[in-house]
């Protein structure tokens, strides 16, 4: 900022964060930290804080990513299972805001509606509908930490016939309160994390649980508790210790991942064999375990101590590897001939993708089209002035690529403040002449049906999509800060 914090009152802030998820809490506990003097807010929706961990509320919701690398890496996560429930991950979050005071920046049941640039005030005026009222709130710079799914509308799926089932209709992401699932039928459509997670919970209690999928997937066994950990706390000082597990949930991952890119056939051996010795001899590898794609061009599920693997063998889950033919009032009949009779049907099939919780981007007068714009080094839209959004990593924990973002924004900022400018803009040269490829380096169904709601990426710097960790925290630290933007310094009112 040109001139540190404004002075217009509560609703004029040097940054706006629109969202109080864990991307949007680490978001502000860096600016707070690299830019002290600047003033900032968040903006949330909803009536609490946590987003994905306070929305979701289906039995056994957990992370998909260890939380030594999913969690903060300025508050080590000190709880002895890498693979969390998602309520222990919700009081992380609310206790990591509340020791530093994030919590206090809030503003709850305010959803961002419009956000409109003025580069004749150099500033973002920002239309919310806060507890029913509409209300303007400005900002020098907008950090978007929504997520990338509509936390409103599902992936809507065409699933011939499901209008007509006489039972119960479940989507996970509005999972009802209070739902007796005890002694039920019950079919997942989907093999994704919310299927893979459901799966062993709800068998607890069901008469049985049948995952029903069109294509499978690569399920992992990994201990819920890590083995180095435990070794690390009880024998190394606390602070050791927790920089030795996280650097290898940073590595071995990453290693692990390069390997399957690398050697896909090697890879899908190796997990062929480690799949075979979980499953019951009634549970054939093929076809429910033969995914028509190589590891890691879809994301790995990943089951802890092995609780997906172990429903099988107690005979309380069964898989069906088809293609859904129609749906009846009461039954589901796949196009093998296979009628399944459940009491409960669950719709795991994915999100819906959205950038900035849905709200209209206007720069000047003219709507801003996210799906036609370039994203600057993962971060900023191309031709769109002080605003960044948040988006991770799909192949590895997400708040890693959102604590590059955050840091990177910070240190833009600063840069500002050096040249006296008063806006930094993404410029592409020749834009038509650059090469497209997806941000998102996976070909999931909810990534392609979402490719209209993505910016774009191209082959070339800055314009390159997130490659790693490893790059992109350098690259935030220490990289080009000024490649490709326009900076700007304007007296304003």
């Amino acid at each position: 900022m040109a001139n540190g914090s404004l002075k217009g009152g509560p609703t004029d802030f040097d940054v706006v964060i629109v969202g109080a998820g864990i991307s949007g809490v680490n978001a502000a506990y860096r600016i707070q930290s690299e830019l002290p003097d600047a003033s900032y807010s968040l903006l949330e929706a909803r009536g609490s804080m946590g987003g994905t961990w306070d929305l979701f509320k289906y039995p056994g919701i957990r992370s998909d990513s260890d939380l030594h690398t999913f969690g903060f890496p300025w508050r080590p996560w000190k709880h002895p299972k890498a693979i969390a429930d998602g309520q222990s991950i919700l009081e992380y979050v609310k206790e990591s805001a509340s020791a530093n005071g994030i919590d206090k920046k809030i503003q709850y049941n305010t959803k961002m509606i419009n956000a409109n640039w003025s580069s004749d005030q150099q500033r973002w005026q920002i239309e919310v509908n806060s507890n029913g009222e509409k209300r303007f709130i400005h900002a020098r710079f907008l950090l978007l930490s929504t997520g990338y799914y509509d936390y409103d509308t599902p992936l809507r799926v065409d699933i011939p016939g499901i209008d007509s089932f006489q039972g119960t209709i479940i989507h996970p992401q509005f999972w009802p309160e209070g739902l007796d699932y005890a002694g039920k039928n019950i079919v997942i459509i989907g093999s994704g994390a919310t299927a893979v997670t459901l799966l062993p919970i709800l068998a607890e209690r069901a008469e049985k649980v049948t995952m029903l999928q069109r294509s499978p997937g690569y399920i992992l066994n990994q201990p819920a508790v890590d083995p180095l950990g435990q070794w690390a706390h009880k024998w190394l000082p606390a602070w050791l210790a927790f920089k030795l597990v996280r650097w290898k949930y940073l590595i071995l991952p990453f290693l692990f991942f390069k390997f399957c890119r690398a050697f896909p056939m090697a890879a899908r051996r190796g997990l062929r064999r480690r799949t075979k010795a979980e499953l019951p001899s009634n549970v054939p590898h093929n076809p429910h375990f033969e995914p028509n794609y190589n590891p890691w061009e879809q994301r790995l599920c990943v089951c802890p101590d092995g609780d997906f693997y172990k429903s099988l063998r107690a005979g309380k889950a069964d898989l069906v590897t088809d293609t859904i033919d129609r749906i009846t009032e009461k039954a589901i009949h796949t196009k093998n001939g296979t009628v399944l009779t459940p009491d409960i049907i669950i719709t795991a099939t994915g999100l819906k993708i959205q950038i900035g919780g849905g709200a209209k981007m206007v720069v000047d007068g003219a709507r801003v089209d996210v799906a036609t714009r370039f994203l600057w080094k993962g971060i900023m839209l191309q031709d769109v002035p002080n605003m960044a959004t948040v988006i991770g990593y799909t192949n590895a924990s997400w708040t890693l690529g959102a604590d590059a973002t955050a840091l990177s924004v910070c240190r833009l900022i600063k840069t500002m403040k050096k040249k006296n400018a008063t806006s930094a803009t993404p410029r592409a040269k020749d834009p038509e002449k650059l090469s497209v490829v997806s941000v998102l380096n996976l070909n999931s169904t909810y990534v392609e049906k979402g490719k209209g709601e993505m910016p774009k990426a191209a082959t070339t710097a800055p314009w390159k999509p997130r490659s790693t960790y490893f790059a992109d925290i350098y690259e935030a630290r220490y990289g080009d800060i000024e490649q490709g933007l326009q900076f700007l310094r304007m007296h304003t009112r």
